[in-house]
């Protein structure tokens, strides 16, 4: 017949339903085109209702959390610990903490660069700033502000900054509060010396640290004093102020010697004698400490009285000349005018100072008081022998050297 009659739209023959028709009847479409819209598992995230996404795909919306210690906005935080910084969901970058005083704390990152931790407490009674910037690029901050110590501490050294001194001349320091941790005291502090030496501190109380090397400064040596005293606990509730560093030198070596049996005085520069003195030592009933001895104070003229030194009312002189400090006792080398001039190189009559022939007014530069005092400085070293008496305390002034080595190292506290 030529044409078939089709009896319905959709492909139904004589009652009969074709499978390209019921296949569009349902919306279908081809299989190439099916397949290729087929994916893995992953797409599932494309579910509306979210429960397939993958942990992957989460985390690729997280943000990385900082956490600082001491916590952001703190007003009294503590001094006596690191700052610390974390973060969770990323790693960090870089860390910087910042003070309002102009300083910076260095610190370090942990392998996993999850934590970073300053190398040194933040200084108290200061405002710091934490800047911390993970890997994903933005910056996070935070403040601080350390509490202010209750009481404080300094120590006050000899010699001066920027000053010259004598070979004998130890770095001393007096503390304006009694120290009980003496460890964490002479750790904050270093003295270091050019030409390099062997240098050690030893504890003569609470309040006096005093550093030496072995033997006498060899001249021209710089020292260095570096006292990184601020907030270091010396006692319970008590900070250390001082961060600092200050610089000494050594000038030439000058050691004179009184022999009190010979009652004269031999001075030595460089190991040269460049002078010999008659002097007068103690009598017998007030006779002069023995041993080394260094000069800390001098004066062109000073008063001397006796009751000053537990002599009661024997002498007050106004007008001494050319005094210098041996001990804190009250022993000098000086000048005498009042005494006759027979007495020197040939008796022992003074109080226990060593005495050299003066002129009233200190200013006659031809007698022996004036050059020698001239030819002084601070440090310089002066042995006194065949006095009579015991070895002067090694704590009696700036005299350690009568110490051996090993005693002096035993008065460490950093043994």
């Amino acid at each position: 017949m030529g044409v078939q009659h089709i009896s319905n739209r959709y492909g139904r023959q004589s009652g009969t339903w074709s499978r390209r028709g019921l296949l569009a009847a349902l919306g279908a479409v081809p299989a190439g085109a099916a397949l290729a819209g087929c994916g893995s598992s992953a797409d599932a995230s494309a579910a509306p209702d979210g429960k397939g996404a993958t942990a992957s795909a989460k985390s690729a919306t997280r943000k990385a959390t900082i956490a600082v210690t001491p916590a952001d906005g703190t007003t009294k935080a503590d001094f006596s610990s690191p700052v610390r910084v974390t973060v969770t969901d990323g790693t960090l970058a870089s860390v910087r903490v910042t003070g309002n005083d102009g300083s910076t704390l260095a610190g370090t990152l942990n392998a996993a660069r999850t934590r970073w931790t300053s190398a040194g407490n933040p200084y108290s009674g200061t405002k710091y700033t934490v800047t911390a910037i993970p890997e994903d690029g933005t910056a996070r901050t935070a403040t601080f502000t350390t509490k202010s110590p209750g009481e404080t501490f300094v120590g006050y050294f000899t010699p001066e900054a920027d000053s010259t001194s004598g070979v004998g001349m130890p770095v001393s320091i007096n503390f304006t509060h009694a120290v009980s941790d003496r460890a964490a005291v002479q750790k904050a502090i270093t003295v270091t010396a050019e030409p390099a030496v062997e240098i050690v501190g030893h504890w003569f109380s609470d309040t006096r640290l005093d550093f030496r090397p072995e033997t006498y400064w060899a001249p021209g040596t710089k020292i260095t004093l570096g006292l990184r005293l601020k907030d270091v606990q010396g006692a319970d509730g008590v900070y250390g102020v001082q961060s600092k560093d200050v610089t000494f030198h050594i000038g030439r070596a000058q050691i004179s010697t009184v022999d009190l049996a010979t009652k004269e005085m031999t001075v030595r520069r460089d190991g040269s004698v460049i002078a010999t003195y008659p002097v007068s030592g103690g009598d017998s009933d007030h006779t002069t400490w023995s041993g080394i001895m260094v000069i800390s104070e001098r004066f062109k003229q000073t008063r001397m009285e006796s009751s000053t030194v537990g002599l009661g009312d024997e002498y007050d002189i106004p007008d001494v000349p050319h005094a210098q400090r041996l001990t804190t006792s009250g022993t000098f080398v000086h000048g005498n005018y009042w005494a006759s001039t027979s007495v020197f190189g040939h008796k022992n009559t003074s109080h226990g100072c060593v005495g050299l022939r003066d002129a009233k007014g200190a200013n006659d530069t031809s007698v022996d008081g004036y050059t020698f005092y001239d030819s002084s400085m601070l440090g310089d070293v002066v042995i006194v022998k065949n006095s009579g008496e015991k070895t002067v305390e090694a704590s009696n002034g700036l005299n350690g050297w009568n110490l051996s080595w090993a005693d002096w190292k035993a008065g460490s506290a950093l043994r």
